[in-house]
């Protein structure tokens, strides 16, 4: 997959993607790199994936930096950003990509302290060291974005509505946001073939992402979706803040 910003188009620029050590966030992460970006690869409890991480694209001339935070905890997301600016000074692009609720062993109500809490805090510790002209990107499904009103995989509900509530959490944020000069855009796909999402949908339901493929004719994967989220990073910031990624014909008129 090619690499959707310009060479230098990031240069020196700060950016921080939640959980980036694998999937969608690390091909991101990737993206940004290549570009000149100086990258914060986050991760939860795989270090090693993120040192490596850190290892190739320092190996490839650039700067990047592993942090690890558990972002249901505010004072490991403190000491996060608080490693963050005592590095670069501050962050120019946060991509709020982590998410989960579909583990095992977490407690009933991880989705929603993962999903919606976390993200709240996240950017509001992080929004202190965001100069104006910056912006926040928040990765999200289809099937979360549109789950009042479309049908989605009874596996995936609950993990939609908590995405769903988290998006409009932040959405709150939009006039602390404008105040500080800094963007904000959602950015919503369909089910993305090989993510940990899709794996455990997949074991939980055999066939139910070869049945959603099959239904919209193509499904992103992880590199093709990581290049939209990349690229929202600077694109012209839509006016109701959402980009819509792939088909939508059956979701478009549902909600917005």
């Amino acid at each position: 997959m090619s690499n959707p910003l310009a060479p230098d188009s990031l240069a020196g620029k700060r950016v921080l993607v939640t959980g980036s050590s694998r999937g969608i966030g690390a091909d991101t992460l990737g993206y940004f790199a290549e570009a000149g970006a100086r990258v914060v690869v986050n991760y939860r409890n795989k270090a090693r994936r993120a040192e490596q991480i850190v290892e190739r694209i320092t190996a490839a001339g650039g700067a990047a930096l592993a942090v690890g935070a558990d972002l249901t905890d505010h004072d490991s997301v403190q000491g996060m950003i608080d490693t963050i600016v005592g590095e670069w000074g501050g962050l120019d692009i946060l991509v709020l990509n982590a998410s989960g609720g579909m583990e095992s062993g977490m407690g009933d109500d991880y989705a929603l302290r993962l999903n919606r809490d976390a993200q709240v805090d996240l950017l509001t510790t992080a929004l202190p060291h965001m100069a104006p002209g910056s912006r926040v990107v928040f990765v999200t499904s289809h099937q979360a974005h549109f789950v009042e009103t479309a049908e989605t995989l009874p596996e995936y509900v609950p993990v939609a509505k908590s995405k769903r509530a988290g998006e409009l959490a932040l959405r709150e944020q939009i006039p602390a946001l404008d105040e500080a000069g800094v963007e904000f855009v959602v950015v919503s796909g369909d089910m993305i073939e090989g993510t940990i999402t899709a794996t455990l949908l997949e074991r939980i339901n055999p066939g139910a992402i070869s049945d959603r493929r099959e239904s919209v004719g193509k499904l992103y994967n992880v590199a093709e979706f990581a290049a939209e989220v990349a690229a929202a990073a600077l694109e012209p910031i839509p006016e109701d803040h959402t980009k819509l990624v792939g088909d939508v014909s059956e979701f478009v008129g549902t909600a917005s």
